[in-house]
């Protein structure tokens, strides 16, 4: 019978790495604190000595979309439109910090032992057991 992974592994050991990577990963991503800085005021891009900020790269986008109701098959209409989206997009996207959260070293090490132990077991189990169980083979000396 062949256990997780179409090995002779564990499937035990799978899903107990499983659980385990799971409740690590978690834990370490709910210690992540996401901010932004992202306004209409805020500058997202520079371009020579001047700022960009998110309320101008509405007004190509404002242009764009009156230009789309108008006429749907221009061209410039949805350059300007996707171009204005997708430089707001980005510009947020950019705008984002990511920090962790306080915690004691305690708590971090427990977590990075969850989730990286979860993932051994849980790769280990995909291997055949007979690997992890046999001594290497014995070689004969040639005389």
């Amino acid at each position: 019978m062949n256990g997780a992974g179409g090995t002779s592994g564990g499937t035990g050991r799978f899903f107990l790495g499983l659980i385990l990577m799971c409740g690590g990963f978690y834990l370490l991503l709910n210690s992540v604190v996401v901010s932004s800085s992202f306004g209409l005021g805020t500058r997202l891009f520079g371009v020579g000595g001047y700022g960009i900020t998110g309320g101008i790269v509405l007004i190509p986008l404002v242009i764009g979309i009156a230009m789309i109701f108008y006429n749907a098959r221009s061209a410039l209409g949805w350059l300007l439109a996707v171009g204005a989206f997708a430089a707001l997009v980005f510009g947020v996207i950019a705008s984002v910090n990511m920090s962790l959260r306080t915690m004691s070293a305690f708590e971090l090490i427990c977590i990075l032992a969850l989730a990286f132990g979860g993932l051994g077991l849980f790769l280990r189990s995909l291997r055949g057991v007979a690997q992890d169980d046999e001594p290497a083979p014995a070689r004969r000396l040639r005389s």
